[in-house]
């Protein structure tokens, strides 16, 4: 019985190579997005390791990575330019959502401005789309924007 019930509230492991899938994508009326484009997500018992792939400005590929411990500790990972995302998780009750809360404080126009933001990954359809629904503030004092962008995976 005991091993039966340590199974039914295993942490879902997210580990898998995803492609964004639009169509299972809902980014509203939002013209800012920050989906990425892939992710490559490997994870053990302790760190959620993220490879992203989004389009530049420039319309260059770019790359990232984020490593999160999964055991609530705070994480640190390269922000925007020369700041720090300051991140830490959180399962839910039956451990199939991780929320990613995170801060980022950076300069704009000499005065310091912090953004709070939270992401929440969990899988559907049997493991095959992973779901990352992201809530960010608004901007200049607009409504919080809420998105949530399906990977299919690889």
């Amino acid at each position: 019985m005991l091993l039966l019930s340590a199974g039914l509230f295993a942490q879902t492991n997210f580990s898998g190579t995803w492609a964004l899938n639009e169509s299972k994508s809902n980014f509203g009326d939002s013209q800012f997005r920050m989906a990425s484009s892939a992710i490559v997500a490997t994870q053990d018992a302790k760190v959620l390791t993220v490879e992203t792939t989004r389009p530049g400005m420039d319309g260059q590929e770019m790359k990232s990575t984020a490593k999160y411990n999964l055991d609530g500790t705070p994480s640190e990972n390269p922000g925007f330019g020369n700041s720090v995302r300051k991140s830490t998780t959180k399962w839910s009750a039956d451990k199939s959502a991780l929320t990613i809360a995170s801060t980022m404080t950076f300069d704009m126009g000499g005065e310091a401005r912090t953004i709070t933001t939270s992401e929440t990954w969990k899988l559907s359809e049997g493991g095959k789309v992973l779901l990352v629904e992201n809530v960010m503030p608004g901007f200049e004092g607009g409504a919080e924007m809420k998105t949530t962008a399906g990977y299919d995976k690889k």
